[in-house]
């Protein structure tokens, strides 16, 4: 279906109270939590723009459950770059793909130094022991209270200018896993834990001349593995191009994709393997199989999708994206090169597991969105990696967004559970939790929000008690 999306990339500035949302079906009376969300809610700073989907202003969501009634409040993070943006009417910290509103005075006067930026953590919502995070790209997390969406402050940095808004927590220990790429003049790849207090011990350090853009990783039970993409920069472009952070980045598909294996125990390296040049913003899952490691990403043949993401293409009528397709990856851990294997043919981004007992571990199930016909995402996929089928759910003019797995409690059945996505409803301007089953991806029920959400990135459900 062409056009009818361009409403997810339209601002919204309404921030409600906790209200009660009108409900059709039902939802599972053992939801007793929070669904927290994150995403860019405000794309320009009065008559100054945005450039990029990564660079809006960032605005959690809260969708409480108790006892199949749904509550639902909003508040936009509360952070140097939206206080900027709010009271200037300017775009003053550098984002994702956009500069600030800077004379050339002060671009030529600032071109030694790194950019600044603003906390705008507008990707991802992790609990670190008491704390609840919201993260981006950039090093310094942002602490907010989980009941009433209010920032709290920064928490501690990562060891790094860069990071990564997807940190696992350790199968084994249970820690906050992540890496950082710390600009210099010798740069590093540094992979560091977090312990309860949130402070980052660093693991392993690795060298490296021309870093990747690297968006997330993968972990199992023993190792670490950081997928270094052909999709590299140069360190010393970033200060002196003038260009925003990303537009410095390069691809280069003669480098291949390098695997780096590391110990999560000893932060050693178990080797290096060469595999076939590609680009994903996330990894499915990964976990270990006698000598080898099997590794699933949502891939795309080169880096074209972050071009794609430019707000002007996707505002278009037409808008068409690189469809992400599922890959499984082998990573021989006695050395060697990487093979790829086929995973069932569908198109599927934004990925969820049941992370809880399935992260870094085997796994059957992947859930997430994708398009039948290469247009805007429009339907949640399941898709059974054991048996090759898949199943979908999809709805005239509805745009979901990424399913969040809840696991239904006393069970060990894999998929036994609910899918919980935000969804916009283009017929009627406004957007709808929805619930599904998620073995067969049979509506439970939804619950209508009395105003539209911007397309969002991640979350995650919380049940009580914290």
């Amino acid at each position: 279906m062409a056009g009818g999306h361009q409403l997810g990339f339209r601002s919204m500035d309404r921030e409600l109270p906790p209200v009660q949302l009108p409900v059709e079906g039902k939802f599972p009376s053992w939801l007793a939590g929070a669904l927290l969300r994150i995403g860019p809610a405000k794309f320009e700073a009065g008559s100054h723009e945005y450039r990029h989907w990564f660079d809006g202003l960032a605005m959690l969501h809260r969708f409480g459950f108790a006892d199949g009634v749904v509550t639902y409040t909003n508040r936009f993070l509360d952070s140097p770059a939206y206080r900027a943006a709010r009271d200037t009417g300017k775009i003053t910290y550098s984002e994702f793909a956009t500069d600030p509103c800077r004379s050339l005075f002060k671009r030529v006067a600032t071109a030694f130094v790194p950019p600044t930026f603003g906390n705008n953590a507008n990707v991802n919502i992790v609990r670190s022991g008491d704390e609840f995070l919201a993260l981006t790209e950039t090093p310094l997390p942002v602490k907010f209270a989980p009941q009433t969406l209010d920032t709290l402050g920064v928490a501690q940095p990562a060891p790094g200018q860069l990071t990564v808004a997807h940190p696992h927590h350790a199968p084994g220990s249970g820690d906050l896993v992540s890496y950082a790429t710390h600009f210099g003049p010798r740069t590093t790849y540094q992979v560091y834990a977090q312990d309860g207090g949130g402070r980052p011990r660093v693991i392993a350090r690795l060298p490296v001349r021309l870093p990747a853009y690297m968006h997330s990783f993968a972990i199992t039970e023993r190792y670490l593995v950081l997928a270094e993409f052909p999709f590299v920069v140069l360190p010393v472009a970033i200060p002196l191009s003038g260009r925003p952070f990303i537009a410095n980045y390069r691809w280069r598909p003669r480098r291949g994709t390098r695997f780096h294996v590391l110990d999560l125990s000893t932060g050693s390296r178990r080797g290096t393997c060469q595999g076939e040049p590609f680009f994903a913003f996330h990894h499915v899952n990964a976990y270990e199989h006698g000598n080898e490691i099997i590794l699933d990403a949502c891939a795309y043949d080169d880096a074209g999708i972050v071009d794609a993401l430019y707000l002007d293409r996707l505002r278009s009528e037409d808008a068409r994206l690189p469809q992400a397709q599922l890959r499984r990856y082998r990573i021989p851990l006695g050395g060697g090169d990487v093979t790829r294997e086929p995973l069932p043919g569908i198109a599927l981004e934004l990925p969820r597991i049941d992370y809880g007992r399935r992260n870094g571990r085997h796994y059957r199930y992947a859930y997430g969105i994708g398009s039948q016909d290469g247009g805007f995402p429009d339907r949640i996929t399941k898709a059974d990696l054991e048996d090759g089928t898949s199943a979908s759910w999809s709805e005239p003019g509805a745009y979901p967004g990424e399913p969040i797995f809840a696991r239904a409690p006393d069970t060990e059945q894999e998929d036994a559970g609910v899918l919980l996505s935000v969804v916009l409803d283009r017929t009627v301007g406004t957007s709808f939790l929805l619930a599904l089953d998620a073995t067969d991806l049979s509506e439970i029920g939804r619950a209508r929000v009395p105003h539209h959400i911007p397309f969002g990135f991640h979350g995650n459900y919380f049940p009580q008690p914290w």
